[in-house]
């Protein structure tokens, strides 16, 4: 997360907090079908694949990420997926789902409504331990679906719709992955891509000692590890991790975007392997999930919107096709077949409450994590990525006096102590005793899939933080350093893990770890638990689980009073028709007398469509998931209600000469709160 500008201390106190900132019956797997004996290295696993939308509103909806008040949803340029696979050990019987989602975070929020709508539906199949949920760590999707007050106040407050749909979205890719099991295999391929990232934090990494910054020649992680899944022969399938921050996209954009690695998938999945989201048939999966991503920037030139290009969303394509053009490659030549169970284990860890034993600490000595506490280089933001307050810079260990003061938030003593040398800004340990500001109880869990080890890691661990972790794991499991994978953004968000050289540059991923100089060692002593268990293939406490906050939340965001067409128009009516002939790589637009689009977000359909004429009949080419469509919502009037719809299509070099035609699909609400559904078509126009 990123802090954005405030105009007065009111709003820096806010902001301040804000910047922390089917084939199965219920509870049955799905029948085993036939194939050649389990261990013999063929097919050993059942795999299946799924993908569901979980785009939540597309208007008037803090977006989340950045964490500024100004930045709210106006339309589409890409819908947010939930990509899912569900591998099950055949000689074993065990089983887990592995998640990606085009989110900014996996707040508990959302792993807690997924775990009890998957029970639900599956009894004990799928829960706490077996279920990892992961997001790409996107800066350009609506928020508001966290119970923890530091995630939401830049958004006005919990979003239930957009809740429900990221939820909604996460179960239906988890059942349509368990749907699909079928005997298969896996295979495991490692590259590296070393023209997708930098490092934003050179003053802190270049900190940590030599034995770890050798592990990182250009102070990147290049590493790239492909899972290649198939089906009877047939490729199904792949999750790419790869370690660099989905901020191609500024704060300055208002439509919905996965990003880069959004783009990634949508690369892989639709431009190579001809996948339709909107066809109710399976098609390839192509995962892009993050890992150690924390000092890691996608902004080649160090500055928000900059490096290739200075387009930021060009940026986008450039840096998520060089990642789905590396994963095509380390995809073709992944022929390691894992083999082996499947197995995981998890564990609530109060964060805030850790002795740290000396084994794991640089100095050898016990130490202790702190409750959280939000620190001032924080609010500095990240430059490279994300925009800074003015009166705050990173490596800040002197609060600025007058600014501090006027926040009027004590630490006590003994916490700033404890902190040292973060300067400590807002204690949100503190302040959750009696609301829920950010989380204290975090899941900590390992998943073993044949010989890869997956650490998932409830937050942004740099990647020095990364290697520390993996190579903790590595050791406890016996198993080689390149099989353990650092899944970062996984099950919770508690913001950076930074290790403690690291921490005491106090730059923005120093200031945003939240529980003290020794957090990272406190990881590793908790995943080398967990670790432990899972080779000894023993049972462990998982703890006390966080409470369901759900019963807490408040919203300062108004929802839809009614909407009114222009005088003299229709819902639907075209306000601008489309050009009667464009040439290929010019951009058509068309506007359309709308309703407010969260009315009905529309989830895993479309507010647009280009059409083709072919035969004599109109059929869909594009839709408002497509990368080269935009969809953006306008209040023209507020006392009428009165909004318009602006489609635009950036017709490719290679769109077929035809006959076309746009298409938009709205809904309108009335004074009575009644929901009606609205076509608008424009005229046909021709590509030539």
């Amino acid at each position: 997360m990123h802090p954005t500008r405030s105009r007065s201390s009111r709003r820096l106190l806010v902001v301040a907090v804000a910047a922390v900132v089917g084939l199965t019956s219920a509870g049955v797997p799905s029948p085993v079908r036939a194939a050649g004996p389990a261990g013999s290295g063929g097919d050993d696993y059942l795999v299946g694949r799924g993908i569901a939308d979980v785009t939540g509103e597309a208007a008037e909806t803090g977006m989340m990420g950045y964490s500024s008040f100004d930045q709210k949803t106006s339309g589409i340029h890409q819908r947010q997926r939930s990509r899912a696979f569900v591998v099950a050990d055949r000689a074993g019987g065990k089983r887990i789902a592995y998640v990606s989602a085009d989110l900014g975070m996996i707040f508990q929020s959302v792993r807690q409504g997924v775990l009890a709508r998957l029970k639900e539906r599956y009894g004990g199949l799928y829960g706490e331990d077996n279920v990892l949920l992961s997001a790409t760590h996107t800066h350009s999707g609506p928020g508001g679906h966290s119970h923890h007050l530091a995630y939401n106040l830049s958004v006005l407050g919990f979003q239930d719709a957009t809740y429900r749909a990221i939820v909604d979205g996460i179960v239906e890719s988890v059942a349509e992955a368990h749907e699909d099991l079928e005997p298969g295999s896996i295979s495991l391929g490692t590259g590296t891509l070393t023209d997708a990232s930098v490092n934003r934090s050179r003053t802190a990494f270049d900190r940590n000692p030599a034995s770890d910054r050798a592990a990182f020649p250009g102070g990147i992680d290049p590493s790239m590890t492909v899972l290649r899944f198939r089906q009877g022969g047939r490729d199904v399938g792949a999750i790419s991790w790869f370690a660099t921050h989905n901020t191609s996209v500024t704060n300055k954009n208002t439509l919905i975007s996965p990003d880069n690695k959004g783009y990634a998938a949508y690369s892989w999945e639709h431009d190579h392997e001809g996948v339709r989201y909107l066809e109710d048939s399976p098609g390839f999966v192509a995962a892009f999930p993050n890992t150690n991503a924390g000092d890691m920037s996608p902004n080649l030139n160090l500055e928000p919107g900059s490096g290739p290009t200075e387009d930021e969303f060009e940026n986008t394509r450039i840096i998520g096709e060089r990642q789905s053009a590396k994963a095509r490659e380390i995809h073709r030549n992944a022929v390691t077949p894992l083999t082996g169970g499947v197995d995981a284990r998890l564990v609530h860890v109060d964060m805030e409450n850790v002795t740290v034993r000396g084994e794991f600490t640089p100095d050898g000595k016990e130490h202790r994590t702190c409750p959280a506490v939000v620190g001032a280089s924080t609010l500095a933001g990240s430059v490279e990525d994300g925009p800074a307050i003015p009166g705050f810079t990173e490596g800040m260990r002197n609060p600025v006096s007058h600014i501090i003061d006027a926040l009027k938030v004590d630490t006590p003593p003994w916490l700033a102590q404890c902190q040292y040398p973060k300067a400590s800004l807002v204690p949100t340990g503190l302040l959750s005793r009696a609301y829920p500001v950010t989380p204290r109880i975090l899941p900590l869990q390992i998943v073993r899939i044949g010989q890869l080890y997956l650490v998932a890691g409830p937050g942004e661990f740099t990647i020095t933080a990364g290697l520390r972790v993996r190579r903790t794991v590595a050791r406890e499991l016996g198993v080689p350093l390149d099989r353990v994978v650092l899944q970062g953004y996984a099950n919770a968000y508690s913001q950076y893990a930074t290790t403690p050289e690291e921490y005491d540059a106090q730059q923005y991923e120093g200031g945003s770890t939240l529980d003290g100089r020794y957090t990272l060692p406190a990881y590793q002593q908790e995943f080398a638990r967990v670790a432990a268990s899972l080779r000894d293939a023993t049972a462990i406490d998982r703890g006390t689980p966080p409470p369901d906050e759900s019963g807490r939340q408040f919203t300062l965001q108004t929802g839809v009073v009614y909407d009114g067409p222009p005088l003299g128009r229709s819902f639907g009516d075209v306000l601008r028709e489309p050009d009667a002939s464009y040439a290929r790589g010019a951009t058509a637009s068309v506007e359309f007398v709308t309703g407010h689009p969260k009315n009905n977000l529309r989830r895993g359909g479309t507010f647009l469509e280009v059409q083709r004429l072919v035969d004599g009949r109109w059929v869909r080419v594009l839709d408002d998931g497509d990368w080269r469509t935009r969809y953006r919502w306008t209040r023209t009037n507020s006392i009428t209600g009165t909004s318009k719809a602006t489609v635009t299509w950036d017709i490719d070099a290679g769109t077929p000469p035809g006959t076309y035609r746009v298409v938009h699909f709205g809904d309108a609400r009335n004074l009575l709160g009644r929901v009606t559904p609205f076509t608008g078509t424009s005229r046909s126009f021709t590509v030539r």
